[in-house]
Formats: C-alpha cells, sequence, structure tokens
C-alpha cells in the first residue's frame, strides 16, 4: 500500500520514543507502557499479582491466576484458563468471556490512548507464545476462534477474527503499516497508519500466512500456508501464494 494516501496517526506509540522522554521517571513511562492506569495502588495492585502468580508452574499455579488476574482486567467470564508467564499490558482494557484458555508464554497487550482494546469471546482458544498487540487500535476474537502457537496479531485500527476461525502456527495478522514515501529519513522515523483487518466467521489460515492491513477474508475462507494476503478473498474460496491469488470456490463440486 502506498503510505502516501494515509496520514500519519501520532496516536500510534513508538516505544523507543517513550522510554526516552527524559520528562518522565522510570516509574512513570512503567506505568504508561504496562499498568495504563495512573497511581500507585494500580502499580501495586498489578505487581503483587504477577509476583504472587504470573510465574507458579502446575495446578497451583492455574489455580492462582485464575483467582488474581480477574482483579486485573476489564471483565473476566467462567472457567478462564491462564497459562504460565501469562503477561497483561494495559489490563483494564482486555475483556474475557466465559471458557477462554490463554496457553503459557502469551503477551496481551492492549495499549492505546483512546483505544478499546482487546475482547475475547467466549471459547476462544490462544496457543502458547502467541502475542496480541494493539498500538492504539482493537483486537475482538469472536465466539470460538482457536489462534495458533507463535501467532501475533497487531492492530493500530480494528482487528476482527469471527466465529470458529482456525489460525494455525506462526499466522501475522498486520493491521497496520509503517509510513515509507521519504526517502531522506529511515523508515522507523516516518510514523505508522492503522489499517483494518477482517477475517470472516469458518475460515482456516495455514501455517505461517500473513495477512496484510486492509485486507478482508470471506467467510468460511480457506488460506495456504505461507500465502500472503493482501486484498481480498471472496467467501469460501481458497487462496494460496505470495501474493495470494484465488484458486478455487468451495462450493463448485471438484468432480468431473
Amino acid at each position: 500500500m502506498d503510505s502516501t494516501t494515509q496520514p500519519n496517526d501520532a496516536r500510534i506509540p513508538i516505544a523507543q520514543k517513550e522510554l526516552s522522554d527524559v520528562n518522565k521517571s522510570k516509574i512513570q513511562k512503567y506505568g504508561e507502557l504496562v499498568i495504563g492506569r495512573p497511581g500507585l495502588g494500580a502499580m501495586v495492585g498489578y505487581e503483587l499479582v504477577m509476583l504472587l502468580s504470573a510465574w507458579v508452574p502446575g495446578a497451583l499455579g492455574l489455580f492462582l491466576r485464575s483467582k488474581l488476574y480477574p482483579r486485573l482486567l476489564g471483565a473476566c467470564g467462567r472457567n478462564v484458563l491462564f497459562g504460565q508467564n501469562v503477561v497483561l499490558r494495559h489490563p483494564r482494557k482486555i475483556r474475557i468471556g466465559n471458557d477462554v484458555v490463554v496457553d503459557d508464554n502469551v503477551l496481551l497487550d492492549a495499549k492505546g490512548v483512546d483505544n478499546t482494546g482487546i475482547q475475547l469471546d467466549d471459547g476462544v482458544f490462544i496457543g502458547r507464545n502467541t502475542i496480541l498487540s494493539c498500538k492504539n487500535g482493537d483486537i475482538h476474537l469472536e465466539e470460538r476462534a482457536n489462534i495458533g502457537f507463535n501467532c501475533e496479531i497487531f492492530s493500530a485500527d480494528k482487528v476482527t477474527v469471527g466465529k470458529d476461525v482456525m489460525l494455525a502456527a506462526y499466522v501475522y495478522l498486520v493491521g497496520g503499516n509503517h509510513m515509507h514515501d521519504r526517502v531522506d529519513i529511515p523508515v522507523s522515523q516516518q510514523g505508522r497508519i492503522g489499517l483494518p483487518i477482517r477475517i470472516g466467521d469458518g475460515c482456516w489460515l495455514g501455517a505461517h500466512a500473513v495477512v496484510g492491513g486492509g485486507a478482508h477474508v470471506g467467510e468460511h475462507a480457506i488460506i495456504g500456508a505461507g500465502a500472503v494476503v493482501l486484498e481480498e478473498v471472496p467467501a469460501y474460496y481458497v487462496a494460496a501464494g505470495v501474493p495470494a491469488k484465488l484458486i478455487r470456490d468451495r462450493r463448485q463440486s471438484t468432480e468431473s
């Protein structure tokens, strides 16, 4: 996508700039990056929960996190399991439904200035080492979405994963882009733009697939392993390749 067609969104944070702000103390920076709420009480509460439960292995750890993590969250339903070393950032912007599983080493980062944050509906499963990262964007995983191991969902706008979607391991949903129209300064200094992504109900994305900002994958579509989706994939279609091309309509018989 041509970055000259999109404005730079100054609300999308760049960690290096936030950390190097000489006008803020280290405690202030930590609070803004991790806690998301001002005040010593919020920080102490967060630190105690993480200290007492985040690292604890086995059944004891599962029990402690099931009791303590909901105290940090914006909302948390019944029968929610948090694996070992699950990290929460801006937890008040994270809302979780019933019967959700968040596996080991998952990062849920709802950071932003005026975003809604992360919503996990009933029955969602998030595999270990997966990252859900908001850069002033929103992430919504609808009922029974199944996110595989080592995936990343990045949102600087709105990323929605529909009901009963399956993401295989190492799938990336990249709901944003770096501006790159200037050649006199590095891309890293040109700011970012937010672009929405919608994955329709019942889709299956193969391992290492990438969906770029602005793309829409229609309901019950299948994306092949390693594919790069940059545009719309219609409902029920199979797409594969780099960039992804439409292969066939699943509703049409393959018999000769």
